[in-house]
């Protein structure tokens, strides 16, 4: 799978966005036809994302959209719409606020049966945000609910407001936390959705950090939510893609060190060792599964050969 450090969101109504979106370092564009954009524009928003879809090269992109939530009246015309004459371009379509499998179960359905009527040969996939604590809950079922679902990601704010949370900032998006609370406030709930994720072999994505202007504080939230084993982080403002890419791209010197557990566990199945050791510290299996993660990534993004 692509990496997805950088998942820039844009919304769906403003056609210059998209263009600029499309040439952006962004790992991934999001097309919005949720939070940002009007009541009333919705049906206009849908067709722009359809034109932007079908009129710009998203060939070097990793591009979603992101519909209504399904307890809404626009969330079925916007899958409808967006995978029926688009989705041969879309990699997946994210579902905002999905609270148990069933969410998942029915687009699943909604999915393959447009696939199978308009012939696609590569099937849709599915983003997962867990955004309440009914959907945090449930968060094994929604994973394992489709092979679609290609990640799970954090919605701060909705979390926020589901459990009742005290909100210290303008946006709700993970500013001046440390104001209110001496740690990471969203450990345990960002902790628990990338277990979630990862137990099935999922991507874990971060939410964004609402003030855009503090990049300081952008790269604490990205570092924190990279060291829990987030794959990436929303962006909401081009100039938050630089940062949260510097953060989630592997390091030269954690590329070495990988490449050394790479090549350790090969001499040791060649010399027929069950033990490695490399700098003198014992290595075992899942550290170099990890190993071999990080430099596939280091390799997609062309940091080795």
């Amino acid at each position: 799978m692509k990496p997805r450090r950088s998942n820039m969101s844009v919304p769906g109504h403003i056609e210059k966005m998209h263009g600029k979106a499309n040439q952006s370092l962004a790992d991934v564009v999001m097309l919005d036809l949720e939070d940002s954009v009007p009541v009333d524009e919705k049906s206009t928003a849908r067709k722009q994302v359809i034109d932007s879809l079908l009129n710009f090269d998203w060939s070097k992109k990793t591009v979603t959209v992101r519909i209504n939530s399904l307890d809404t009246p626009f969330a079925f015309r916007d899958l409808i719409e967006v995978a029926e004459n688009a989705g041969h371009i879309i990699d997946a379509i994210v579902i905002p606020k999905v609270n148990t499998a069933g969410d998942i179960s029915f687009a699943d359905r909604m999915l393959a049966g447009i696939e199978l009527e308009k012939k696609l040969e590569r099937p849709i996939g599915i983003e997962a945000s867990i955004e309440t604590a009914e959907g945090l809950r449930n968060a094994s079922k929604i994973t394992h609910a489709s092979k679609r679902v290609l990640s799970l990601v954090f919605g701060i704010a909705d979390y926020s407001a589901s459990i009742g949370a005290r909100l210290v900032s303008i946006s709700g998006h993970g500013e001046k936390e440390e104001e209110l609370y001496p740690g990471h406030r969203w450990h345990f709930a960002l902790s628990n959705m990338v277990m979630n994720a990862k137990s099935y072999g999922r991507l874990a994505i971060d939410a964004p950090f609402g003030n855009f202007k503090d990049l300081d504080g952008l790269r604490r939230s990205a570092v924190m939510a990279c060291a829990l084993g987030c794959d990436g982080k929303w962006a909401i403002h081009p100039s938050q893609i630089e940062v949260i890419n510097e953060v989630f791209t592997p390091s030269i010197d954690d590329i070495k060190l990988a490449q050394k557990v790479i090549a350790a566990d090969a001499t040791a199945k060649s010399e027929g060792r069950g033990a490695i050791a490399v700098e003198g510290r014992m290595v075992d299996q899942a550290t170099v599964r990890l190993a071999q993660k990080l430099c596939d990534q280091a390799k997609f993004l062309g940091l080795i050969n």
